[in-house]
């Protein structure tokens, strides 16, 4: 039945048109088969399992069919360019990315576009730029708001029917209102007590016990990533269970019948998932939580699988978009192989093993096979010691979440509160010192292929480890299938070494060693690498620690001459991780609050740091780095206080870096750049349609670095400037397409890298 309104539910919002004709048909299909089964005098059970799977898919079919129409009127407004108003309900989480913007779900009730307008419940998700980031603060669950902003093209089968990027400060119509209130209060004092303790353990304690991860930095998310220890952040089926087992036990203390008792584990289900907001994981897990309490106020508990596919079903036609919600689809998965797969394989280790540390390592690594498939679209990396990390970290998890939760409903009295938080501190700060262990540890995440060809790979090794373990002693062909396991596990063991010695050993081979600017693909962020004679500065480093990481291991990079952090935002300064301890001087843009913690970081790694000004200038090798930005009065942090600088001298191509500078500062720069001859110049924010046209002209650069990821959400780079360049001759290499590019001047030509290309001239 799940299976089937899966497959109907991606089906009807991939192809929407055609949901109405899919839902006539499955119904028709159930009739069918019911008729048939009246009209039988021995009906067979089996009938009745398709007819049920035909009417859940037609059901989910028919939701998409009716609401389309809605839907389509609402794109037709909220068309991609336009300038449109949209007031809307906040219905998800402030979740900060990687750049610092800050985005969250909402339900839109009106959306405006000069005179026309549409009045209709729709989903849209609202990004909101760093700088105004601080006109979020009345922003949360239930709260109306008022966003002016530009819709951007959203992808196929997204629940959002628009994707606003905000063009200024969002409004805060009204609060949120009724139970909510409280809710967003409690909310908020949970993370405002927990940031008052010492970092990183600080940052995890909204995470364990609500899901927020919004005080998660890029250099602890990475962390987490690395170690697999991110799902402990989101809330699940275990957080439910704890809610709900305390209220069903306080009924139960007060003598309630098991109806009664059923009725307040749920009350108390529904309160849960409105405080921690209602995500998809959460929703999975509530749903599943409800549909059993419901059978046992029944009396009829049935089988977790059962359970979990009526939940998945339910879901499915109250919500057809799940069907392609990456945390929904782990969240589903990772529930079923701990009811399929936990218990034989703690039964098998059990062989070899204590029973409690076989169980132990059996959990984490159901979920791991189970989910690694579907994590390598997201992330191509294999997590080698995400099994012992959930070992070490799994029993520290569930005290920190109840605490958590019991300082969260403490708020009223903020010294419990503060207590209970301090003891949550205690396993929150050993679950981060784990994670930022196994993160500092060398090859511990594996390379994979990317995409589906990555998660059909992974499949195929995951499938052959389980049936080495698990397979039937007595099965026909046991022996034959357990060999060819054998030869998938071994031969991919034989290209993880490879892998892991091409990453460490060999990886200078592979670009060119004449090569004086190198930008390192990072995704959505700057890294730039700058070499004169022995001498080497990186320009920013990107939001991950293990992607600069890969990019210095290529290039032979152990130790840096100098450092540049334009700015703060996390995909320039996110990365730093990977080279504390490692440089000697850092230059730098005005710091905000974790700017000044990665300063005193470096600092007290060994590095000076200096906060740079127009006019500042500093040797490397023989080159020399000038500083044509920020001005001396330019002192608030952010993108246009970036540190812009000029580096030639010593045989290097004359080149720009324009940090994430907007159009405004590149103008008021001109002067100071357009009496220069440049030969490459960096592109200002990942090549945003926010640029000043004469700078570029009076540059006249021979060639423009663009550092985008690859199918980011911000439209990077816009088409105007990829046609400003080109009309200008400027050539144009940009890591989303290119990958990773080095750069180097030779017989009097620019000569171009691109990564698996050769070089050019130019």
């Amino acid at each position: 039945m799940a299976a089937t309104a899966w497959a109907a539910a991606a089906f009807a919002v991939l192809a929407p048109p055609w949901a109405g004709w899919a839902a006539v048909a499955l119904c028709a299909g159930a009739a069918t088969v019911i008729s048939g089964m009246l009209v039988t005098t021995r009906p067979r059970a089996g009938w009745g399992v398709v007819a049920v799977c035909l009417a859940v898919g037609g059901a989910v079919c028919a939701h998409v069919g009716v609401v389309e129409p809605s839907r389509a009127e609402a794109r037709s407004v909220a068309e991609p360019g336009r300038a449109v108003v949209v007031e809307a309900v906040v219905t998800g989480r402030l979740d900060p990315s990687s750049s610092g913007d800050v985005w969250f779900d909402a339900t839109a009730h009106t959306i405006r576009a000069g005179a026309e307008a549409v009045s209709s419940a729709v989903v849209v998700r609202v990004g909101v730029r760093a700088a105004d980031a601080a006109s979020l603060a009345g922003v949360d669950l239930g709260a109306r708001v008022r966003v002016p902003g530009v819709p951007l093209p959203p992808e196929a089968g997204e629940r959002e029917v628009a994707v606003i990027r905000a063009s200024a400060p969002v409004e805060v119509v009204h609060p949120p209102a009724g139970i909510l209130a409280p809710l967003a209060q409690l909310r908020r004092g949970l993370a405002d007590a927990a940031a008052r303790l010492p970092p990183p353990g600080a940052a995890l304690i909204p995470g364990l016990a609500l899901g927020d991860t919004a005080a998660v930095d890029a250099t602890l998310e990475e962390s987490m990533r690395s170690a697999a220890l991110t799902h402990l952040t989101a809330v699940s089926g275990a957080n439910c269970a704890i809610v709900v087992g305390l209220a069903f036990g306080i009924a139960a203390l007060c003598g309630a019948r098991r109806g009664v008792r059923a009725a307040a584990g749920l009350g108390a289900l529904a309160l849960f998932v409105l405080l921690v907001t209602p995500e998809p994981s959460v929703v999975r897990a509530g749903a599943m939580a409800s549909i059993a309490m419901l059978a046992m106020a029944l009396g009829r508990a049935g089988s977790g699988l059962a359970v979990l596919s009526v939940a998945v079903a339910v879901l499915l036609m109250l919500d057809p978009w799940l069907a392609l919600t990456w945390g929904f689809a782990l969240s589903a998965t990772a529930t079923a192989s701990l009811l399929v797969l936990a218990g034989p394989l703690a039964a098998v280790l059990g062989r070899w093993m204590p029973r409690m540390l076989a169980l132990a390592i059996a959990v984490p690594l159901a979920a791991q096979l189970a989910c690694g498939p579907l994590l390598i679209v997201l992330d191509p990396h294999v997590a080698l010691l995400g099994v012992p990390a959930n070992m070490l970290a799994g029993p520290a998890a569930p005290l920190a979440t109840v605490t958590g939760l019991l300082a969260c409903l403490a708020a009223p009295l903020p010294v419990v509160r503060d207590g209970l938080v301090a003891i949550a501190w205690v396993p929150a700060a050993w679950i981060a010192g784990i994670a930022e262990t196994v993160a500092a540890l060398p090859a511990q995440r594996l390379p994979w292929l990317e995409g589906v060809p990555g998660a059909v790979a992974l499949g195929i090794v995951c499938a052959a480890l389980i049936a080495a373990l698990l397979m039937p002693a007595g099965m026909r062909g046991r022996r034959m299938l357990r060999g060819a396991s054998i030869a998938v596990l071994t031969a991919t063991a034989g290209w993880g070494a490879a892998q892991a010695a091409l990453v460490s050993v060999t990886a200078p081979w592979t670009v060119p060693a004449a090569w004086q600017i190198a930008m390192c693909d990072v995704g959505q962020g700057d890294a730039v690498l700058v070499r004169s004679e022995s001498s080497v500065a990186l320009i920013d480093t990107g939001p991950a620690p293990d992607l600069l990481q890969q990019c210095l291991d290529r290039f032979g990079i152990d130790r840096l001459d100098l450092l540049v952090l334009t700015h703060f935002d996390a995909d320039h300064a996110g990365g730093v991780e990977a080279v504390m301890g490692r440089v000697a001087r850092v230059w730098h843009g005005p710091p905000d609050t974790d700017g000044a913690r990665a300063l005193a970081r470096l600092e007290a790694a060994g590095a000076e740091h200096h906060q740079a000004l127009a006019g500042d200038a500093v040797p490397l090798g023989a080159a020399t780095v000038r500083a044509l930005w920020p001005a001396a009065s330019v002192r608030e942090a952010g993108n246009d206080a970036s540190i812009a600088i000029d580096v030639r001298g010593g045989g290097l191509p004359a080149t720009v870096l324009l940090g994430d500078l907007s159009a405004e500062p590149q103008a008021r720069m001109r002067a100071s750049a357009s009496s220069q001859d440049y030969a490459v110049v960096k592109v200002a924010h990942h090549g945003s349609a926010d640029q000043d046209p004469a700078l570029y002209d009076a540059i006249d650069a021979e060639l423009a670095l663009i550092p985008v990821g690859r199918d980011n959400d911000y439209g990077h780079p816009r088409a105007s400037l990829l046609t400003l360049l080109r009309t200008g001759g400027t050539r144009v290499a940009r890591t989303d397409v290119d990958g990773t590019v080095a750069v180097w001047r030779q017989d009097d030509a620019l000569r171009l890298w691109r990564e698996g290309g050769v070089a050019h001239g130019h």
